[in-house]
């Protein structure tokens, strides 16, 4: 089906070059819906955990429905105050995300981090249902290790990350499940998987008629905007940008108005995804590991 409508436009010698690379775009997303709009993976390696004289362990876990993911463990430099459990955004793997928790072991911070499905050295291919799955699969593996038992664990999410680490933790909470999470911080998050793809869809000319029809191929049971409030009574951090490009600063606000207590919100003012650049936006957070 999508070869046929290719060719077809490919014949029609009268539509310019650019535009005719739209409608492509446009007939592709038609067919298979919205997911590809929140993955953008590839398996390039960027920087590892050794570049950067942090000690780490390569982790391969096997997922319920055949798949193998990658991450890394980065164990605190002496005697650990807790654990990070980092979900990465939408692009690249977590080489390219490293630099956003490699600061976490010297301050005397675990941290796991995974690949979800088709990023880096993870098999398969990435999608709402199958990253979600993936999520809770490195949870599971790590309220496992002995390394974590007795001290806190912190859910950290950035964009992406943030908008599945919602999910997992509002489900982990109502499930009762054990370890408990001790915090759960919400970097540059939107809020909602259907509700950020027709605002992306509505912002360009050639897909605005889209929006509606496309926006309804994304299950709707994932809206971080409504299952936010049940991560309370777990404390919760959300941090979003005043110039975030990429998710406009309307998203935190919302998921901060929608949180149960306890609860805080951290204004920040850097580019999409660079918050950890800065020494306060550090300290903030630090200082929420420490309280909770």
């Amino acid at each position: 089906m999508a070869s046929r409508t290719t060719r077809l436009l490919l014949k029609t010698s009268s539509i310019k070059a650019p535009l005719l690379v739209l409608l492509v775009s446009a007939a592709a997303l038609l067919q298979s819906g919205c997911s590809s709009l929140f993955f953008f993976p590839d398996r390039t390696t960027y920087i590892t955990p050794d570049r950067l004289n942090l000690s780490h362990e390569n982790v391969y876990l096997d997922t319920a429905d055949g798949e193998t993911l990658h991450g890394w463990w980065l164990p605190a430099q002496g005697q650990p105050k807790g654990t990070v459990y980092f979900l990465h955004g939408n692009a690249q793997n977590i080489s390219s995300h490293l630099l956003n928790i490699a600061w976490l072991p010297a301050e005397g911070y675990n941290v796991f981090t995974i690949d979800y499905r088709g990023y880096g050295k993870s098999t398969g291919a990435p999608d709402i249902e199958g990253a979600l799955h993936d999520s809770e699969t490195g949870l599971r593996w790590l309220a496992s290790q002995p390394d974590v038992d007795n001290t806190p664990i912190f859910l950290l999410g950035q964009s992406l990350g943030g908008a599945l680490g919602l999910t997992l933790a509002s489900e982990w909470v109502q499930r009762n499940e054990t370890p408990e999470l001790n915090g759960v911080i919400l970097d540059g998050t939107f809020s909602g998987f259907r509700g950020i793809a027709r605002e992306k869809l509505s912002s360009f000319w050639l897909t605005w008629p889209l929006q509606a029809p496309l926006s309804w191929t994304i299950p709707d049971q994932y809206e971080g905007i409504d299952r936010i409030a049940n991560i309370s009574p777990v404390p919760v951090m959300i941090i979003h940008s005043i110039r975030d490009g990429i998710i406009p600063f309307h998203h935190g606000q919302a998921l901060y108005e929608a949180a149960g207590e306890p609860k805080q919100f951290l204004q920040t003012d850097t580019p999409h995804a660079a918050t950890f650049i800065i020494p306060a936006y550090k300290n903030s957070v630090l200082e929420f590991l420490r309280d909770n």
